[in-house]
């Protein structure tokens, strides 16, 4: 045999090979999230959730990640999962408005300790079926939460509710948006990827993030001063999977999936956000920058009546639509204190 016809013979065994490589995957699944690629999330959750789906299948699940809302936009990537434009996400139920008003009930003060904490709340009221309702259109993986949400602004710096009178704050949600009404601020709604830009053109005078966001988003680059009101609010995620799809797979590919579903992952992605607040907050006290730790938190004099009438209300306004927001709610304060 020549050494050209053996060089043919190789290259052409090489191609076969990169094809079957290529041709392995049963399934492709086109997961959506608006963290930005570099982040920890892309790679510390859902890229390693794909790499384990891919494992377990033996190659025959790929993932194919869309970072960066570059698939769908924050606000849309919920209803993209159910419409088909992706075949899953992972998003904030807040989004979404009105649609996941009992999941919302762990954004209320008090509720969330730390990401791993909330994220056991969150995940328990799901399995125990109280939030079923809310999740009849998609197959949920796993919930996780941030950690606690502060104030992060860019001059003004907060020591009590009063210097927040008239103040444009990006909000996450309308449960955000009702406890800063009730502290006299002008709630700006925007999902976090969008809070950069606004705050640095003036649009607005600060956020509410997590330690998390302003690390992940480059907010530390913009704010000069912070202030903790521990147990102020925190966010719900889902990560979740077109219905559709997750039931046209065969068995032992549902069970690749069931496996990586639950609280396991659900505390995995809590372990993630706790590590990126403790950073975010070393990143404001290295650059010198304020920091305004508020005694007692969510339960000091000045905050908690505000926060007491803001949690109030939301409750009632669910009650009065007919939904087990004080069942729930009671539920999810007892897990509270469980998930530690």
């Amino acid at each position: 045999m020549s050494n050209a016809f053996k060089k043919a013979a190789l290259g052409a065994a090489l191609a076969l090979s990169v094809a079957a490589q290529a041709q392995a995957a049963d399934v492709t699944l086109r997961m959506s999230h608006f963290f930005p690629s570099v982040s920890a999330q892309h790679k510390e959750i859902f890229q390693a959730w794909a790499d384990q789906v891919k494992e377990a299948s033996q190659g025959r699940i790929d993932v194919q990640i869309y970072p960066g809302a570059t698939l769908s936009k924050p606000p849309a990537q919920y209803d993209a999962v159910v419409n088909g434009i992706a075949d899953m996400t992972a998003t904030i139920q807040a989004y979404t408005a009105n649609r996941f008003p009992l999941t919302q009930l762990v954004e209320l003060p008090g509720v969330v300790k730390s990401a791993e904490q909330g994220s056991c709340v969150v995940q328990s009221l799901y399995e125990e079926g109280l939030l079923d309702s809310e999740y009849k259109d998609t197959h949920p993986l796993f919930m996780f939460t941030h950690g606690q949400g502060h104030f992060h602004m860019k001059e003004k710096t907060i020591n009590e509710p009063s210097d927040l009178a008239n103040l444009r704050i990006r909000r996450p949600s309308a449960v955000v948006a009702k406890l800063l009404e009730g502290l006299n601020a002008a709630p700006v709604g925007m999902p976090a990827p969008d809070s950069y830009q606004s705050l640095q053109r003036g649009v607005i005078d600060g956020v509410t993030l997590p330690w998390e966001g302003a690390k992940v988003f480059r907010l530390n680059e913009l704010t000069t001063t912070h202030t903790e009101v521990g147990g102020l609010y925190s966010l719900a995620f889902t990560m979740t999977m077109n219905k559709r799809v997750y039931d046209g797979l065969p068995d032992d590919l549902k069970k690749v999936i069931d496996d990586a579903s639950g609280m396991t992952w659900s505390k995995k992605a809590g372990e993630v956000f706790d590590a990126l607040d403790k950073a975010g907050r070393e990143d404001a006290l290295a650059a010198g920058q304020t920091i305004v730790t508020i005694e007692g938190g969510a339960q000091n004099p000045a905050w908690k009546p505000v926060l007491d009438e803001a949690t109030e209300s939301y409750i009632q306004e669910l009650e009065d639509k007919g939904l087990p927001a004080r069942k729930v709610y009671a539920r999810t304060l007892e897990l509270s204190d469980q998930c530690q």
